[in-house]
């Protein structure tokens, strides 16, 4: 993508039926209401909370990939959590939550740094706020 979007809005989701069980993540990426990606994939067997953070880090790597360049960044998630602990206003005690952690931490300023991205935030909204990413979430774990 040659152009810079001024506000790139990405909500994203993760979910595992049995947690730990089946798990999926969904993102969507819009600007100024036109989707730029979506993701909807099953990622293995694993907690709801790394399938959260899995879905933040693939968003990113997309962005990267797809040499998509903002402005501003906004995630969207409806796990409090998850954006607490990447913002950093709560710890991250499991050693495998720091590590996805971590390679957003560092992604994120990877990017910055080649001008990628310049600014980035991350909102917690109520699930029913966040259906579409949920919606993608549960297409990919109802896939045969």
């Amino acid at each position: 993508m040659s152009k810079i979007i001024d506000l790139l809005e990405i909500n994203t989701d993760g979910g595992s039926r049995g947690n730990p069980g089946p798990a999926a993540i969904g993102v969507l990426a819009r600007t100024n209401g036109q989707q730029v990606f979506a993701l909807s994939e099953k990622i293995g067997a694993t907690t709801n909370n790394v399938a959260e953070y899995t879905a933040v880090l693939r968003a990113l790597q997309t962005i990267e990939s797809e040499k998509i360049s903002a402005e501003k960044i906004r995630f969207t998630l409806d796990s409090e959590l998850i954006v607490k602990q990447i913002t950093g206003t709560y710890k991250v005690k499991q050693p495998h939550l720091q590590l996805l952690r971590k390679q957003i931490v560092d992604l994120s300023q990877s990017l910055r740094q080649t001008g990628q991205i310049k600014l980035m935030s991350f909102i917690n909204v109520l699930r029913d706020k966040n259906k579409e990413a949920d919606r993608l979430v549960n297409e990919a774990l109802d896939k045969q």
